[in-house]
């Protein structure tokens, strides 16, 4: 008669640990999250039109790329000043400010005259959005629960791809009335980001005491004495190079050159990348918080790293768009993961400004070099080694985190 309620509550211990009780997120995250969204609609108007606009002012395609890539540029220069203001003045008012500067930015570029004049505006933009992602994080940081952590990754990642996902085609529709009123309504848009960060973000901040305006910053050398952390660059690095530079400049060249299509295909199959992107995300986080950082980053690093690996050898526009989303699926699996093993480093007491400023950097970095070398692989080796390298890149930071100590544990009260 007894063994019925020990198969009962051993079921119920495996359906416990399935499917966890999900609690509220705090009211500051939800906040957060509104942000976010909010910036990557704006950003999303933007980027359509930025390079054809630049042309209206009689210059090239290279002198185009320019103006994408100094923005770029200028987050990395100014990524240190990021992480030194955060320690200095708070997360809340760098987030703020940051968000301004990009807003002033942004509306000058509607006006710009010249060439010079929109390269100006558009660097200046690049130093204020450094500083509010690395507030923002640093933010997220240190308002998300230590058990929830994966989970407030995975939602702060979701909120920034739907804002990605709709920003472009309202861009496009904003486009038919004028090359310069997207950029008006990015400026508008982070406007509104700044006051619903400045009214609605609470001034009580975890893990301080009564009175307090700010925290004490952790020392870079900790962080980096601690594997989780050395993991982390590395992985933010080759997810830099991958998902931030080789996807956006060397698909769409691939997808020209193996099946002799326009920009169709390219987009179809950064759509396709984010939506498996979008569907890994709804679960992902929540795996983090309960399967652990390690695993989730172990194989979501092994399954885009293949994935991306395999890209250069399709020869069939069916199987490119599979191994994108295939891609896409395993960058959804180890991102909440990845930032909630280095806000389990930092902890909640704490700002984490040049540790998190640094983890910026490195993918700006991977960004910024990935491009350059997988066109020069792809120019004289062929894309299979383009794509390969950047695979085995992904790879090789998938065995890093094999010696890794597992990060979760210490997180939990």
């Amino acid at each position: 008669m007894t063994a019925a309620p020990r198969v009962s509550g051993a079921t119920s211990r495996i359906l416990a640990r399935l499917r966890p009780r999900r609690d509220k997120l705090p009211r500051d995250i939800k906040v957060m999250l509104v942000a976010a969204f909010l910036i990557a609609l704006g950003f999303g108007l933007v980027a359509p039109v930025l390079p054809q606009f630049a042309t209206t002012f009689g210059v090239g395609n290279t002198e185009a790329a320019v103006i994408v890539a100094i923005f770029a540029f200028m987050r990395l220069i100014f990524a240190p000043a990021g992480g030194t203001l955060i320690g200095r003045l708070g997360e809340r008012p760098v987030y703020v400010a940051g968000l301004l500067i990009v807003a002033a930015s942004t509306a000058a570029c509607a006006f710009a005259g010249n060439y010079w004049q929109l390269l100006l505006f558009r660097g200046l933009g690049g130093a204020g959005s450094v500083m509010f992602t690395v507030a923002s994080m640093a933010l997220v940081v240190r308002l998300a629960p230590p058990e929830s952590r994966g989970r407030v990754s995975g939602a702060y990642a979701s909120a920034f791809l739907v804002g990605n996902v709709c920003g472009p085609i309202v861009g496009g529709l904003l486009a038919g009335f004028g090359l310069r009123i997207p950029f008006l309504a990015y400026a508008a848009a982070l406007v509104v980001a700044a006051v619903v960060v400045q009214t609605q973000l609470s001034h009580q901040r975890r893990g301080s005491t009564e009175g307090r305006t700010k925290a004490p910053d952790m020392p870079f050398g900790e962080a980096l004495a601690t594997g989780a952390y050395r993991s982390a660059l590395f992985s933010s690095f080759a997810n830099g190079w991958a998902t931030f530079g080789v996807r956006m400049a060397t698909v769409p060249l691939f997808a020209a050159a193996a099946f002799g299509s326009g920009p169709e295909a390219a987009g179809i199959a950064l759509a396709v990348f984010a939506g498996g992107n979008a569907l890994a995300l709804t679960v992902s986080g929540r795996l983090a918080d309960t399967l652990g950082r390690k695993p989730m980053m172990i194989w979501g690093l092994l399954v885009a790293g293949l994935a991306t690996a395999g890209i250069g050898f399709t020869q069939d526009l069916w199987w490119f768009l599979a191994a994108s989303a295939l891609a896409g699926i395993g960058s959804g699996l180890f991102g909440p993961a990845q930032q909630a093993a280095v806000a389990d480093v930092i902890g909640n007491g704490r700002s984490g400004g040049k540790v998190l400023a640094v983890y910026q950097m490195v993918s700006d970095v991977g960004a910024i070099a990935g491009p350059v070398l997988a066109g020069v692989l792809a120019d004289r080796l062929g894309f299979g080694w383009a794509f390969g390298v950047t695979g085995g890149i992904m790879l090789v930071a998938a065995c890093t985190w094999l010696a890794t100590r597992e990060t979760l544990r210490q997180a939990k009260p």
